[in-house]
């Protein structure tokens, strides 16, 4: 099975016009993950060069994802969805097959 951040990377590849804001607690701090188009990046920490290097390991515990249209503007961002737990995301990661 592919981690939970892999599987998130590809569902916004399957979803071009889709930003997932990640908020998540990494190690006991908290951190917001930009995932768009197959790619993850951190916006409040620096993201590492390496793309093996997960942004979001498997041992975080994801507290709330948004989906954003894209593109994103984070001074006036367009909300789909907000404040989505991880039961409901993940079905719609089954319902676009990732």
């Amino acid at each position: 099975m592919n981690s939970i951040g892999k599987r998130l990377e590809q569902y916004t590849a399957k979803r071009p016009q889709e930003v997932l804001l990640v908020t998540v607690e990494i190690a006991d701090e908290q951190d917001t993950i930009a995932i768009f188009k197959g790619f993850s990046s951190s916006l409040m920490r620096p993201t590492a060069f390496d793309p093996d290097v997960p942004v979001l390991p498997d041992g975080a515990n994801i507290l709330n994802i948004d989906r954003v249209a894209s593109p994103y503007n984070p001074e006036t961002p367009r909300y789909i969805q907000q404040g989505i737990s991880w039961e409901t995301m993940e079905a719609l990661l089954l319902k676009v097959g990732v």
